[in-house]
């Protein structure tokens, strides 16, 4: 493993992927070592093409959140914190990604990407938005809602071991 991806292995919190068989969502963990940017995470995702591709949620050093959507060759992505891009290789190769600047220290934590990655799941760009906006959330928080609302939130919770209620 190289010092690139042990850095990273050690950061993320979970790193689980997420996609449709026959209509039913299934949710398998993804080892974090085999991720260390965001062409590897794309090609590890490529590797479950569900029903209509897979989707990809990786939450790092409880301070951001990479959700990325896999159809083909298409790869859509939505960084909860572009800041992140200054510390962690996997945040700085979605900005270089998305063809963005590199923040820089003065600059705020905003969201980068697209917030509509999963408009025909049933959620929109305006709840996503919302969802980035509650600052007092953990990205393990948001990626659990995010589950709820497309329809895989149980199993969510059991791939990256969240306590049944």
């Amino acid at each position: 493993m190289s010092d690139q991806s042990e850095a990273l292995a050690e950061g993320v919190d979970f790193a689980v992927v997420a996609f449709r068989e026959e209509g039913v969502w299934q949710v398998e963990q993804i080892a974090p070592e085999t991720i260390t940017d965001l062409d590897s995470l794309a090609t590890e995702l490529r590797r479950w093409p569900g029903d209509g591709g897979s989707l990809g949620l990786v939450s790092v050093d409880e301070d951001f959140f990479v959700l990325v959507r896999t159809a083909g060759a298409s790869t859509r992505v939505l960084l909860s914190d572009v800041t992140a891009a200054t510390d962690w290789p996997i945040a700085r190769s979605v900005v270089e990604f998305l063809d963005i600047p590199l923040p820089g220290d003065e600059d705020e934590p905003v969201p980068a990407g697209d917030p509509g990655i999963l408009d025909d799941l049933g959620m929109g760009a305006m709840d996503m938005g919302a969802l980035l906006d509650e600052l007092d959330l953990y990205p393990d928080e948001m990626l659990g809602d995010i589950a709820s609302r497309v329809g895989f939130g149980a199993q969510f919770d059991e791939a990256v071991g969240v306590p049944a209620s």
